[in-house]
């Protein structure tokens, strides 16, 4: 009988769901969430994970404390939980995930995209914020970009374990692979690449502080529904291991009390953007 009402959930869902809608992980399970995730963390403290991605998350050189937009939403969240000791480790982007279910860190909490791939081995919080993938190309254009499709007679490179690099592998492209976004920057810049699928945020604010980088972000472009719902790109949110079903719940209700409370969209302004990153339905 649980078995039958279970199926019977989730065919509703799907039955009310729109064509495409970002993929839901299947049906809590509430009533055995009964692990001690949530408490160890209050207890002992817990281990974020970052990568050196500016402006989302880096690790000063001086002072050696962890800053950026993700950082202080993870830490406000925490603080509301009452989580009072957080550590950080900092490892190129691909490198959180195998940290993450190798006990090595406690949650990935540099922002982390909803794909099939990372359903199979990880959990998400629920959405922290929003922004969108942008294909960025040497100035001018030179190779005529227009669509993604236009991305198969191309060279291009993304972020490797990123959605933007699992997304253009699924399209059966031969991506380069960057380890850190620093790197990924020097490529597209040197010519190294023809074009990269990077966040749009990420890509401004480094247009910003290199304002004479011979790169542009291809306008007009239409993105594919399949990368925002089906790939998750677009909806920030933070990685746990699947066991961890208490912290991994906490972390969802802190997120969205916070969100609510406005305290998540004075981070985002702090850092340039706005209320249109709290959602991806355009907010004024």
């Amino acid at each position: 009988m649980k078995l039958a009402r279970t199926a019977l959930t989730a065919l509703l869902l799907l039955a009310t769901a729109p064509a495409f809608a970002q993929q839901i992980e299947g049906i809590p399970s509430f009533k055995d969430c009964k692990d001690g995730s949530l408490d160890k963390a209050m207890s002992e403290g817990i281990t974020l994970g970052i990568s050196p991605s500016p402006p989302y998350s880096s690790l000063d050189p001086n002072s050696k404390k962890a800053e950026g937009l993700d950082v202080e939403i993870n830490e406000a969240a925490l603080n509301w939980l009452g989580v009072k000791t957080i550590k950080y480790e900092v490892a190129p982007f691909g490198q959180l995930i195998p940290m993450l279910l190798s006990n090595k860190i406690d949650v990935v909490a540099s922002n982390i995209h909803q794909t099939p791939d990372r359903l199979k081995v990880v959990t998400f919080t629920g959405p922290a914020w929003w922004y969108g993938p942008a294909i960025v190309s040497q100035k001018g254009n030179p190779k005529g970009i227009k669509s993604f499709d236009d991305l198969k007679n191309v060279t291009v490179g993304a972020i490797a374990g990123s959605a933007a690099d699992e997304y253009l592998r699924k399209l059966g492209l031969n991506v380069t692979a960057f380890q850190e976004d620093a790197a990924e920057f020097s490529g597209i810049t040197s010519g190294k690449v023809d074009a990269i699928l990077e966040d749009d945020v990420k890509v401004l604010d480094y247009m910003k502080a290199n304002s004479g980088a011979p790169i542009e972000i291809v306008n007009g472009v239409a993105v594919p529904e399949e990368l925002i719902f089906k790939y998750g790109y677009g909806y920030a949110r933070y990685a746990l291991r699947p066991a961890d079903c208490t912290l991994r719940a906490a972390m969802g209700v802190a997120l969205h009390e916070l969100w609510g409370a406005g305290v998540v969209s004075g981070i985002l302004k702090k850092y340039g953007l706005s209320n249109r990153n709290l959602t991806y339905f355009p907010l004024n």
